[in-house]
């Protein structure tokens, strides 16, 4: 099996037994583009996030999972900070990063289309959305909804 993420081609090589979702490559439809989660553990996760020009991730927080990403290209006009009232404003571009500790408020929008690493915990359920363009808010992922709204989205 392989994955097309933009220019880049993954394939899913099964070397030596894993839980299956360690070596499962998933794709997860989003309004705002795509994830590919490459690698859950125990311990870890790792996700490619593309994200379409003009579109952003809702403006959220974890309650247990930290993250690190990793623009590999485009850029993204990144909104953070611990108080929703005094966040603060940065633009990435390829090459740089940025860590999300529990708590922290974020959201990334992409100013040019853009590719994401992403590393974390591995509770990848784990996102608290205080505010969305798609109308999605609570706890949690809802995954028939995102699809839903990729289709809407990508027209």
């Amino acid at each position: 099996m392989s994955v097309r993420a933009f220019n880049l081609q993954f394939d899913v090589v099964e070397s030596h037994p894993m839980s299956d979702r360690v070596k499962r490559v998933t794709e997860k439809l989003k309004p705002w583009g795509r994830e590919i989660w490459f690698s859950w553990t125990d311990s870890y996760a790792g996700k490619i996030l593309e994200l379409n020009k003009g579109h952003q991730f809702s403006l959220q927080y974890h309650e247990k999972k930290t993250e690190t990403q990793y623009i590999f290209s485009g850029k993204i006009l990144l909104t953070y900070g611990t108080d929703a009232n005094k966040l603060h404003k940065k633009t990435l571009s390829a090459g740089q990063k940025f860590h999300v500790p529990v708590g922290m408020i974020h959201r990334a929008k992409a100013l040019e289309k853009t590719v994401i690493f992403e590393v974390s915990t591995p509770e990848l359920d784990d996102v608290v959305k205080l505010a969305d363009d798609y109308g999605r808010s609570g706890k949690g992922n809802d995954e028939k909804a995102d699809k839903k709204l990729h289709k809407k989205s990508s027209k």
